[in-house]
């Protein structure tokens, strides 16, 4: 039975192999490629090569390289496209080369925004957006009034994850709730950025608290928040240099269950806790964020392999000049979230918010491709 099958499939496999023989000797018809585009691409990417809506691809005077390994890519289901994978399986490789030849001999498009536009860098949009917090917070996030914390140098997922905390109620200040109501995640992301970019300003002696007694009671904090209060992890707070009033509140909250996690302190009397405050609040803070995140320095990593006139010969990396914004944003976002499989692509990507991807995704689509 088993020769049987072998028997069987070994028509099947010299046909797919003729195939690939024949496909890489013989030189792309445009002409057939064209005729390939109308019957089968047209509807989504035209017949110039412009994508017909938001999140469609554009073609035109893509690196023909890369145009074939996606259809591949899809035929083999390694990229997730129900109609793409169903035309990619009628297609020959022949058939996918001249398809292929046709749009990447297309002419490069010009680009339909506005490129007089100003592609604000998500730093610029956080200083724009938190402009509603500086009556408490300071303009620079650093706060004076005791009792308020200071927002200058914090870690970013971390300021996210509160605000929508307060938001959703699960933090209980009213004002809070009702000057976030008006922002949606994007915006709570640009903020954070410029406020995780600012230096922090060391508040005054705090007048609760023996910082020399807070010291040692604070070695299972140092574990999450970092040696001395300084966090290098984007969801976890740095408490040096934060107003020791604040933090006297936001232990006992954690302690008495208002607010609620699972690995803080629960155990400590009302003096530790005035004593731990004490201690971070005297310790030197520094900004998550080396300087102002600008967009122009973000799109520098990409131009390592995207730039006009760059050539890989080991990688197939396309043209992202003039592309759609919103294909460009869902792009980065499946290989941030390894939905797409290219590891460099997914380590380039993983750091990267929302606010980051569509900053980037606005600066490519605002150029003509090249």
């Amino acid at each position: 039975m088993r020769q049987l099958a072998l028997f069987a499939l070994l028509p099947l496999l010299l046909v797919a192999c003729a195939d690939q023989q024949e496909a890489k000797t013989a030189q792309p018809d445009v002409n057939a490629g064209k005729a390939m585009a109308a019957a089968h691409c047209a509807g989504c990417h035209g017949l110039d090569g412009r994508g017909i809506a938001p999140g469609i691809p554009h073609l035109a005077a893509q690196v023909d390289e890369y145009l074939f390994a996606s259809l591949v890519a899809y035929r083999e289901g390694k990229r997730i496209h129900a109609a793409l994978r169903d035309m990619t399986k009628q297609l020959s490789t022949k058939e996918m080369h001249d398809v292929v030849a046709f749009y990447s001999t297309l002419p490069p498009l010009e680009a339909k925004t506005d490129k007089k536009a100003l592609t604000l860098s998500p730093y610029e949009k956080g200083k724009a957006a938190t402009k509603v917090c500086a009556s408490c917070h300071g303009e620079d996030g650093n706060a004076t009034e005791p009792g308020m914390p200071s927002l200058a140098g914090q870690q970013p997922r971390y300021f996210v994850s509160a605000l929508m905390a307060y938001l959703h109620g699960r933090r209980n200040i009213s004002t809070m709730e009702t000057m976030l109501r008006g922002l949606n995640p994007v915006d709570m992301e640009h903020m954070a950025i410029y406020y995780a970019s600012q230096t922090p300003v060391r508040r005054g002696s705090p007048a609760v608290g023996d910082p020399a007694a807070g010291e040692p009671l604070t070695a299972r904090c140092g574990g999450c928040h970092g040696a001395h209060g300084v966090s290098h992890d984007a969801m976890t707070p740095t408490l040096a240099g934060q107003d020791a009033q604040y933090l006297v509140s936001a232990i006992k909250s954690y302690r008495d269950q208002t607010r609620v996690h699972d690995v803080m302190l629960d155990d400590n009397t009302d003096q530790e806790i005035a004593d731990i405050a004490a201690f971070y609040a005297t310790q030197e803070s520094k900004a998550a964020e080396s300087g102002p995140v600008t967009v122009h320095e973000l799109s520098a990593k990409c131009d390592r392999c995207h730039a006009p006139g760059i050539e890989n010969p080991t990688m197939a990396i396309p043209k992202i000049h003039g592309q759609n914004r919103d294909y460009l944003i869902r792009a980065l976002r499946a290989y941030r979230d390894g939905k797409r499989g290219s590891s460099l692509m997914h380590n380039m990507s993983l750091p990267y918010n929302e606010a980051i991807i569509e900053s980037v995704a606005s600066l490519y689509a605002n150029q003509d491709a090249r």
